[in-house]
């Protein structure tokens, strides 16, 4: 019998990582949209860092920040909690790598929106929070829907930051991508070619519908 296990591994893990990553990109763009200042261009450097650097690096980067000898892994280990080679090890390498984009198309979508909009609704007394998800958000729809679908095709193609702190593990922590590279080398071309071609369909899909949704905005 065929294990398809990855199949439903990599939805779930690109779905939960383009949450958390669209959660911190609506923050994050929201923080730096109408702001100018010259040093601000070296922390968009800096967030933009996980989709310029090779995924590898962005694992051992992750591996050093949650392995069990850092701070922060020791604090996890003695709350009963590790992350490394877990299925939220996969969620995060993918939140991650994935992050650039939800800020880079957000802060655009969100550009987009008139200005003097937001500046009546402030006259108006709404709070900052309530300007963010009950006004801009939605007059940015569109974008942020291409957002969120950006987030998940490229977490669903996620090798390389994944397997260095998730490891590739069947049932657990094996997505589409390692078990196309797995089966591949254990010569098991059938499942490999099955789960491409999952992923083939399911990226052609998503990919239709962020050219759509651009064409509407």
């Amino acid at each position: 019998m065929m294990d398809i296990s990855p199949i439903w591994i990599s939805l779930k893990t690109a779905l939960s990582a383009s949450l958390l990553a669209m959660l911190a990109g609506i923050y994050a763009a929201w923080w730096r949209n109408g702001k100018n200042r010259p040093g601000l261009y070296w922390l968009d450097a800096f967030l933009m860092l996980p989709v310029a650097m090779p995924p590898t690096v962005i694992g051992l980067i992750l591996l050093f920040i949650f392995g069990h000898q850092s701070p922060i892994g020791q604090v996890l280990q003695s709350m009963g909690i590790s992350i490394i080679f877990t299925w939220p090890a996969a969620v995060i390498a993918a939140a991650v790598i994935s992050f650039p984009l939800a800020y880079m198309t957000l802060r655009a979508a969100f550009r987009q929106v008139d200005a003097s909009i937001l500046d009546s609704a402030r006259l108006d007394g709404i709070s900052e929070s309530g300007l963010l998800w009950r006004i801009l958000i939605p007059l940015a729809k569109p974008g942020v829907a291409a957002s969120f679908l950006l987030c998940f095709i490229r977490s669903l193609g996620e090798f390389g930051a994944t397997l260095m702190i998730a490891g590739n593990i069947p049932g657990r922590t094996q997505t589409i991508p390692l078990g196309v590279y797995f089966n591949v080398e254990s010569g098991n071309y059938t499942l490999a070619w099955i789960l491409a071609g999952v992923s083939f369909v399911v990226s052609l899909t998503v990919i239709h519908i962020v050219t759509r949704l651009e064409a509407e905005d």
